[in-house]
């Protein structure tokens, strides 16, 4: 019975896997079909909208006045733009913010520094009680680590004048790409993500989602969509979606880059992509069975059910690693054909991601050879992750309840640059100790494969091996050796 409900359960979690592998190539196709379909805004503004800029920011001491000199460079004409500084800080982060609001409004920048009695609904509660009293009928979001080019308004504004537009989202940029290979690593995820998968949907007239920064909202579409909420850990997908049924339009604009800065170090790396994976899931429940049962196209509701289910291949990939059993030969009499449609099928998805992430180093400018290092590094990185995420996506599930742990950002952008020193870390657990456990486990499996001479195995558990080793040993030795501020809770 046992050999048979695993058997029964490695087929799901592989046609599962095969099946978002599958969907990554409708996306290439997607992107190719469309990227070069120009989108150019209706018309011009003679008088330019009011646009008020909320920057919501909570602990933020390495990057708060770098953002707020950022964003009072943004040239737009004097009187028509309005700054709110979002602040739910509790540490030096406020004084310093206070400092800088003062010496902006001196120079006679609309700035205000506003600060709620209290911390309710996280960041989504934030931007909601700016946008109460926000002046602006356009809204533009920008978080810490952003840094918004000057001419970032002049490209963006002129696609209002289409009423039907309710939202604008930029690509993002990577200021510190280069920093160490985790940053390289996240650097091609987002751009696979921002490049080719918002290029697919926006231009194939798919949902896509504003990504919670660098991008601009109408201030009335927000309002229909019944504004920002806080029962999932992705307001930002949230409000997307509920916009987008409501009959919205949106806009993404790949050439309008807004920099960044990347998470350097694992622990925060982890900790944002759990919020992403566990928030996605908790919309998917939310909002899902309504897009069903619209009356939108079907190729709307397809696209929008991978995209709300997307992390569930996170889950099928730890089950994966879990169900892996090199010795099986010797009690599933079908052993050898089901390891050959395993690998068939292992292969296929791989190859999914090899040119889905080889067209992305193409798309950006990148030598093409590269993606021969790069990507597996990427693949091995995902598989790392893999548990991080699953446990995230069961709490969704389950709908276990945790606050919004942000992204430590220490104003990283020069390779030479240290965070070693700096307070503010992400939520200590048990995570690495089981991704290490799994990384011993997958280095008995190659000991295992090499004396029964599984030589096609190798490839697949060298990945195994590579991704759950990288991932829990930077998680281990990355950790502080002693207690840090930690960035458990944010806006």
């Amino acid at each position: 019975m046992m050999e048979f409900i695993w058997t029964v359960t490695y087929a799901i979690v592989v046609v599962g896997l095969s099946t978002y592998g599958l969907h990554r190539f409708w996306m290439i196709f997607a992107y190719l079909k469309h990227k070069n379909k120009e989108v150019l805004p209706l018309g011009t503004f003679k008088d330019l909208p009011l646009v008020t800029v909320q920057l919501p920011i909570y602990n933020e001491v390495y990057v708060a006045e770098r953002l707020l000199r950022s964003v009072a460079e943004i040239d737009y004409p004097v009187g028509r733009l309005e700054i709110q500084v979002l602040d739910d800080s509790t540490d030096e982060t406020s004084a310093l913010v206070a400092t800088v609001v003062a010496e902006l409004v001196g120079k006679g920048i609309d700035i205000q520094h506003l600060r709620r009695g209290s911390r309710h609904g996280f960041k989504a509660g934030a931007l909601q009680y700016g946008l109460e009293r926000a002046k602006g009928e356009i809204v533009a979001v920008f978080d810490a680590d952003f840094l918004p080019p000057a001419n970032i308004l002049k490209d963006t504004i002129h696609y209002f004048t289409d009423t039907k537009i309710g939202m604008i989202q930029t690509r993002w940029g990577h200021a510190n790409r280069s920093y160490n290979m985790l940053t390289r690593v996240q650097s091609l995820l987002l751009d696979g993500h921002l490049l080719i998968e918002q290029t697919a949907r926006n231009r194939s007239g798919r949902f896509f989602n504003f990504n919670g920064t660098a991008g601009f909202w109408r201030k009335s579409c927000i309002a229909e969509a019944g504004g920002w909420e806080h029962d999932t850990l992705t307001e930002d997908l949230d409000l997307s979606y509920r916009a987008q049924l409501a009959g919205w339009k949106f806009i993404f604009l790949p050439g309008v880059i807004t920099p960044a800065e990347l998470p350097v170090d694992m622990n925060s790396f982890k900790a944002q992509q759990h919020r992403w994976a566990k928030g996605a899931i908790q919309t998917c429940k939310k909002l899902l069975p309504r897009l069903l049962k619209s009356n939108l196209p079907f190729k709307v509701k397809i696209e929008g059910a991978f995209h709300l289910t997307s992390n569930f291949a996170y889950l099928f990939l730890a089950i994966l690693a879990l169900l892996t059993r090199p010795a099986a030969r010797e009690i599933h009499p079908g052993f050898d054909l089901l390891v050959s449609l395993d690998l068939l099928i292992f292969f296929l998805a791989s190859l999914s991601i090899v040119t889905f992430y080889m067209v992305v180093l193409i798309e950006i400018g990148a030598k093409w050879w590269t993606g021969f290092f790069y990507i597996p590094a990427l693949i091995s990185v995902g598989i790392g992750l893999s548990i991080n995420n699953a446990r995230a996506v069961l709490e969704a599930v389950f709908n276990h309840q945790s606050d919004f742990a942000r992204t430590p950002k220490y104003g990283i952008t020069a390779p030479l640059q240290t965070w070693h020193d700096k307070q503010y870390r992400s939520i200590k657990n048990l995570m690495p100790i089981l991704e290490l456990g799994m990384a011993f486990y997958y280095g008995y499996f190659i000991w295992l494969a090499i004396k029964l001479q599984l030589w096609s195995w190798m490839p697949f558990l060298l990945l195994f091996l590579a991704g759950f080793g990288y991932v829990s040993i930077l998680s281990i030795f990355q950790r502080p050796l002693f207690s840090k501020r930690t960035a458990s809770k944010s806006i």
